[in-house]
């Protein structure tokens, strides 16, 4: 169960499904406060009796706060085992420590919405989405307590600088008129924020009202001069007088990127009749872009995209239906679908266009709707994904045709898994990738090939080339904007951490990064250490908009890391997501029920066609050898025997079960 805690107003912990979680007395919730303020640092004892009782610690202090935690622990983990250890709320050395991931306590998630950089339009949807996160004053119920002044004075100032932020993502779409309201209130409030009196005269200025923005800065003049005794800032004094002699820099229309897409698309809209069939086109050039933002970006483009192709078919154009489908050119480095039946739909629509498009039509436009029927065919386990991908290619090959060929080839590796051990031939793609896109100026295929090139050195175990893509997919990224890079980097650094022991790679880091992990007497990290790197990977796919990496995946990662160090299975309910079939016998062997897991190896069926392939061998061979399964061991056995020479997992770049030849052994 994943549990979720608020500080922005009173002190409140959720559950998996967003129902408020019963954490007892006031004193229970000060020690959940108390321990989230220090941020998955150790709060020793004393000092939660101290911060308890400021005044005068009764003498069974120490006992009351371990029974707060024990009922908080039962209230956070009301599924764990009797004596289990906690995960959630820990005890360490000589105190307590609420290891929540970064994503599960509202006010650190609101930390790192103000903090991100982005383009006006998804910062403004995030700081609205964030604003709207503040049920009243931080550690509401805590207000008279030193040991939380400082984090709820930190926190207020960080809402204000979320406010002015919002003002200025507004102003630089041309929505002056929308911050007015929102700045009046704000400077009314707090009146000494001498950026705030800023921004409200420039919006007022920009919705017409000259007048009312210089008496807004005379305004703020007089505050400042009766109360503080301090002239305006430089600031306020220039604005004032690019307001009185019209400065054309404050012009909305200026040259900035915000105010050259609303002009853009205002002359779009005047000039291109709603009906027209280039809309649908230019739609899909749009949605191209939004894809590759991330988040709910790449959740409307996914959207869209059905729309569009319907709205095609309608229209009986088969040409345009196809230009519509195969522009959707946008790469994919997970093989898993987000959508399934979408997915489908897009296949089916894909097979009718080409059947329909009249035998003149240009070579590289069945060629693209191949590529298209290729990718989205991704895991299945027919014949009809490897064939269009293969025709794909060698229409690209033939035309000379750069971007094309780039499309075609990503079809290629999504249906590069017809068996275990393609790690070789798939680093022979991301390679063609990354030197036809760098040639070619094609830079979200050069990210592509760079992230299959990581994938793939990780299963040949050669984390030192692997790191140098993942160093250059993020500098791709930083340069281009292309959010999504990060969720598989962070990814591959838990993969690596678990795998070697070692943080980063000395190739990859960056000067002052921190790289020491607490290692064993064999040299790997911990597996305390690992989970917890998983852990914060896992939150960095919260609002990424792909499902079909996220769904049972930080479950199926901790196993993982318990399974290759013999430590005992978590046998709680868990969401296995789609990789239950194959984890099914295992769970059920950690329960004891020896004759429920043969069964479900024999009935356990071929692992789909994707980067974690061999992953559900090993985890099948594992439960089949533990069972004395002959029939799922010979079928293991013939699976894994190719990739003899990988890891097993790791080519999908984020998890491990270690050397195939391991399990191979086991299985002999």
């Amino acid at each position: 169960m994943r549990v979720g805690f608020g500080v922005l107003g009173p002190v409140v912990a959720w559950d998996g499904t967003g129902g408020v979680i019963d954490v007892k007395g006031p004193r229970h919730r000060a020690v959940l406060a108390r321990l989230i303020v220090a941020r998955r640092r150790v709060v020793p004892v004393t000092r939660l009796v101290e911060d308890l009782w400021e005044d005068d610690p009764p003498p069974g202090a120490v006992g009351a706060v371990r029974t707060f935690v024990a009922a908080l622990r039962r209230a956070l983990e009301p599924e764990r085992p009797p004596r289990a250890p906690a995960r959630l709320l820990v005890t360490e050395g000589p105190g307590y420590a609420l290891r929540a991931p970064a994503g599960a306590v509202d006010a650190w998630r609101f930390e790192q919405v103000v903090a991100a950089t982005s383009p006006p339009e998804e910062t403004l949807e995030r700081l609205e989405e964030a604003l709207g996160w503040w049920r009243g004053p931080a550690y509401a119920e805590f207000a008279g307590q030193d040991w939380v002044r400082a984090e709820r004075s930190r926190l207020a100032e960080l809402r204000l600088h979320a406010v002015e932020r919002q003002a200025e993502a507004r102003l630089a779409l041309g929505l002056a008129a929308e911050a007015v309201p929102d700045l009046d209130a704000h400077v009314a409030g707090h009146p000494w924020r001498e950026d705030a009196w800023r921004l409200l005269a420039l919006a007022l200025y920009r919705t017409g009202r000259q007048g009312d923005a210089l008496a807004v800065l005379r305004r703020a003049r007089a505050l400042l001069v009766e109360h503080l005794g301090v002239d305006p800032g430089q600031g306020l004094r220039r604005l004032e007088s690019d307001i009185l002699h019209h400065a054309p820099h404050l012009d909305p229309v200026s040259g900035t990127a915000a105010a050259v897409w609303a002009q853009a698309a205002a002359a779009y809209d005047r000039s291109v009749p709603p009906g027209a069939r280039a809309r649908l086109e230019s739609t899909v050039s749009l949605m191209r872009e939004l894809a590759v933002t991330g988040g709910s970006g790449l959740e409307a483009a996914r959207r869209h995209r059905v729309a569009a192709i319907a709205a095609a078919e309608e229209l009986g154009d088969a040409e345009l239906t196809a230009r519509v489908i195969g522009s959707y050119d946008v790469p994919a480095i997970w093989t898993r679908s987000d959508d399934p039946v979408q997915a489908a739909q897009v296949v089916a629509a894909a097979e009718r266009t080409l059947t329909a498009v009249p035998p003149g039509a240009p070579e590289a436009t069945r060629a693209r709707l191949l590529a298209t029927i290729a990718l989205e065919s991704r895991g299945a386990h027919g014949v009809r994904g490897p064939e269009a991908a293969r025709q794909a290619e060698d229409i690209a090959r033939r035309l000379d045709d750069p971007a094309l060929l780039a499309f075609a080839l990503n079809g290629v590796f999504m249906q590069s898994f017809g068996r275990a051990g393609l790690a070789g031939r798939r680093d022979e793609i991301g390679a063609e990738l990354v030197a036809l896109s760098a040639r070619y100026g094609l830079v979200t295929f050069e990210v592509l090939g760079h992230l299959i090139r990581l994938q793939s050195r990780c299963a040949l175990a050669d984390f030192a080339e692997a790191g140098l893509h993942a160093a250059a997919a993020e500098r791709l990224a930083e340069r281009h904007e292309r959010p999504l890079v990060g969720v598989f980097t962070a990814w591959y650094r838990a993969l690596r951490l678990d795998a070697t022991g070692q943080a980063t790679a000395v190739e990859e880091a960056s000067p002052g990064q921190a790289t020491a992990v607490t290692v064993d007497a064999t040299g790997q990290a911990t597996a305390d250490e690992v989970e917890a790197a998983y852990r914060e990977a896992a939150a960095r796919l919260d609002g990424a908009g792909m499902p079909g990496l996220q769904r049972g995946l930080l479950p199926l990662a901790l196993l993982c890391v318990r399974v290759r160090r013999d430590l005992p299975i978590e046998v709680a309910e868990t969401d296995w997501g789609p990789y239950e079939p194959w984890i099914r016998p295992l769970v059920l062997l950690a329960r004891g029920r020896r004759d429920e897991a043969a069964a479900a190896l024999g009935e356990v069926p071929d692992p789909p066609r994707d980067l974690l392939l061999e992953a559900m061998w090993c985890l099948v061979a594992r439960a089949a050898a533990a069972v004395g399964h002959r029939e799922a061991m010979e079928r293991a056995r013939a699976a894994l025997a190719p990739a003899a020479g990988e890891l097993a997992g790791a080519g999908s770049g984020l998890l491990t079960l270690g050397p195939v030849t391991q399990h191979l052994a086991a299985l002999r």
